[in-house]
């Protein structure tokens, strides 16, 4: 049901925003450029008198499962059980405008007007309940959707037995038409006297996607819809330079006029697509489709991303800085260490390419819709109006489950092909994406360099640290925009995303944070974990290095220099649960000739994000058990303890849940993803030249949620990610000596690390030693 249609309805209480400007996003930071006011209040939450009660959030659910937590919130505060709560998220003709799902935010931040305006109801309906029964509102309580005495069970006394009078939501709003401006400041419940949030709930999306009742995007239809296909450049991944959108010469149409079904080839600018009756007739179509591109000019190699990254001109941007780092390094007895850490290019990898179905229509004509898996449904609002010259006012993104992201794939940029097609057609138009075209031309996570010096004593506190970044990024303007030339490709926007996590949580006196901002080098866009991840991995991976050369036990070390309690006494949690032994070096491996060599890693991290100085979200620790087989370069890792501090966990069993997802995907990205290039170009177009994690290399994951029910609840949707892979890295240090600077940690990079510090072995000489 869209706002206006409720705001209508005769019998109806909502809770409402006033239309007012959307905020812009900061300078450099992500989110829509939108101007768009709405012409009518947006609604919350809504109390109907049929019994329904609907709540809103401009978020998407990509898998988190915030559709059951938003649900138990708003359940929690209307006394309500939690599956009575109906959520609408992410439609822009129906819910509010709260930006781009992205940075954790959705329960942290973005919950809270939901949860006031729930409450708010509450109090409301208490009031007309007051009114109905003529009694005072402090007599009257709420369950499960009615208003009745609050003595109403309470045992007789003397001859006055306890009012039994009840009502529920939906009689006292009959009739009324009832709109309340949202307010912050409402009371709302103290925690202590929760009855839903904090219970796990069942997710209540898996019932329909587990038995195959749930539509997604790729399943959507409606009449008289064509199925339409992309023709991509050859410049494979990149949308920025001179050529941009200029490439093509020459599309010979006669050459599918035999083509079964065909209704149109359609060409704009670097722009190809075809649309057809049916979808086999359209992959037909652009697999025969004869076009001639002009020569491509020379790109710079991406071989060596890291070296890309650093010959890449930046704007330094100094974030933190305290004492004298340079001083520390010369004190007496001090050692210091300069390590460098890179970061690779990876991909989303959605498991189903991205699909979208839009229905064009021309103004005075109805709306135009678009049905779509976006994480960002208003910026691709404010995206498809720019690419189309209209405004946003005409335009509906029905935003649907799609095949998952944790940031930006190709699920905007298909819209945007559809969109054009459609227009074309005068018919909704249908298009799926190849794994070849989702491959090629996602946004990826984009590759990363840091570069660490610091300095310990001899007693093994760190006295100097100095850090900086480099992450090359933007938002990833809509391809169709770029090849069309609506938005011009000759100088991308650089964004200021590099900052992320990147303060280290160890405290020393003197200490110098500095970011390097740079344009993509190839289209890239954020990715789960952004660029706290890889900043988290310099932090952890050089700490343990800084407590091995010091003699320090790696746990000990981070707990003299972590002044954060809640992070120390996570930490102890995890280790604890992990049975950690104290380790000052690695166990010596007898006489060198020990094939599989056991080893174990400590890290910890909190995911810090929005622009420096920003704001935390969860607490997340690690510690892996692991095996190199220093024979194949193989690293398998057998058991994983990782523990989160969350605050008030709406759903602890959500919680759980994302925990493993961020375990899975970061072992995955750890281990083995790495998009790799050819001539400048992408070169990984499909799973075999990008493998991802399987499931019999899962390993067992023991989960450590911390007791902090009351506290105010803080992001899950990437915390438990950020702390992995320097958790790896020390751990293969630990059973092997070699430290590791740049995942994946890939067999073959396992093994040229162990040739060259002379810990790799020979197969045949490991079995005969095996044999004694």
């Amino acid at each position: 049901m869209n706002r206006s249609e409720l705001l209508a309805r005769a019998s109806c209480l909502t809770v409402v925003r006033q239309p007012a400007p959307p905020v812009k996003p900061a300078p450099g930071q992500p989110g829509s450029l939108s101007s768009f006011v709405p012409e009518v209040p947006e609604v919350f939450v809504a109390v109907l008198d049929d019994g329904r009660i609907l709540a809103f959030n401009g978020h998407v659910d990509l898998g988190t499962g915030i559709r059951t937590s938003l649900a138990q919130i708003v359940a929690e505060e209307l006394d309500v059980p939690a599956a009575r709560v109906v959520m609408q998220l992410g439609h822009t003709a129906a819910t509010p405008n709260q930006g781009p799902t992205i940075a954790s935010a959705s329960i942290q931040i973005s919950a809270t007007p939901l949860r006031c305006a729930a409450a708010q109801a509450r109090l409301a309906l208490l009031e007309l309940a007051a009114q109905h029964f003529g009694a005072p509102v402090d007599a009257l309580a709420t369950d499960n959707a009615e208003v009745f005495f609050a003595d109403a069970d309470h045992a007789n006394t003397g001859d006055k037995p306890g009012d039994t009078r009840r009502v529920s939501f939906a009689q006292l709003v009959a009739g009324r038409r009832i709109a309340l401006d949202l307010d912050l400041k409402v009371a709302v419940k103290d925690p202590s006297t929760y009855r839903v949030i904090g219970k796990s709930s069942p997710r209540v999306d898996i019932p329909a996607k587990a038995t195959g009742a749930l539509t997604f995007v790729h399943d959507m239809r409606v009449p008289g819809m064509l199925h339409g296909r992309v023709v991509r450049p050859p410049y494979h991944g990149i949308d920025s330079g001179a050529f941009v959108g200029k490439l093509l010469e020459h599309v010979d149409r006669e050459s599918v006029a035999h083509v079964p079904g065909l209704r149109a080839v359609v060409v704009s600018g670097d722009f190809v697509g075809v649309v057809c009756e049916r979808e086999e007739q359209a992959i037909r179509a652009a697999r025969e489709l004869r076009v001639t591109w002009k020569p491509m000019p020379a790109l710079p190699s991406l071989d060596d991303p890291g070296a890309a990254i650093l010959a890449a001109p930046a704007t330094r941007r100094p974030l933190l800085e305290e004492g004298d780092v340079d001083a520390a390094r010369t004190a007496p007895g001090a050692l210091t260490l300069t390590r460098t850490y890179v970061w690779p290019y990876q991909m989303h990898g959605s498991i189903g390419p991205s699909c979208a179905l839009a229905d064009y229509r021309e103004p005075g004509a109805g709306r135009i819709t678009v049905w779509s898996g976006t994480q960002n449904p208003v910026s691709l609002r404010y995206d498809l109006a720019t690419l189309v010259g209209r405004d946003e006012a005409d335009i509906d993104i029905v935003r649907m489950e799609a095949a998952g992201c944790y940031g930006r794939n190709c699920a905007d940029d298909v819209c945007g092909d559809a969109l054009l097609l459609s227009r074309a057609v005068q018919a909704p138009v249908r298009v799926q994406l190849t794994r070849a075209d989702e491959h090629a031309w996602e946004p990826k996570g984009t590759g990363q360099v840091v570069e660490v010096t610091g300095t310990v004593s001899r007693e093994g506190h760190m006295t100097g640290y100095d850090f900086r970044t480099r992450y090359p990024s933007n938002d990833a303007p809509l391809l169709a925009a770029l090849l069309t030339g609506v938005v011009p490709g000759e100088q991308p926007r650089v964004f200021e995303m590099g900052d992320r996590t990147a303060v280290s949580p160890y405290v020393s006196e003197n200490r110098r944070f500095v970011c390097e901002d740079l344009a993509p080098l190839v289209r890239s866009s954020w990715f789960r974990g952004v660029s706290a991840l890889p900043n988290s991995f310099a932090h952890d991976a050089f700490a343990d290095e800084l407590a091995a050369q010091a003699g320090v036990d790696p746990l000990d070390f981070r707990l003299r220099h972590l002044q954060d309690a809640r992070a120390a006494e996570l930490l102890e949690a995890v280790a604890q649960r992990a049975g950690w032994e104290a380790r000052v070096t690695r166990a010596a491996l007898p006489n060198n000739t020990e094939r599989h060599a056991r080893g174990r890693g400590i890290a910890y991290a909190r995911y810090v994000h929005s622009r420096f100085p920003g704001f935390g979200a969860a607490w997340s620790a690690w510690v892996v058990d692991l095996v190199v087989d220093r024979v194949t370069g193989e690293v398998r890792v057998e058991r994983l303890t990782v523990g989160q501090d969350t605050g008030t966990m709406v759903n602890p069993d959500g919680v759980r849940h994302q925990i493993h997802g961020n375990v899975i995907q970061v072992l995955s990205r750890s281990l083995k993803e790495r998009v790799r290039f050819a001539d400048g170009k992408v070169a990984s177009r499909e799973w075999g030249s990008y493998p991802i994690l399987t499931f019999p290399e899962l390993p067992a994951v023991d989960v450590v949620l911390m007791p902090r029910q009351g506290e105010p609840p803080m992001g899950a949707g990437e915390s438990a990610s950020v702390p992995g892979p320097a958790a790896l890295a020390n751990a293969i240090f630990d059973a092997t000596g070699v430290r590791f600077y740049a995942p994946p940690f890939t067999p073959d990079t396992i093994r040229a690390g162990l040739r060259a510090a002379g810990q790799l072995l020979d197969a045949r000489h490991a079995e005969a030693v095996s044999a004694r």
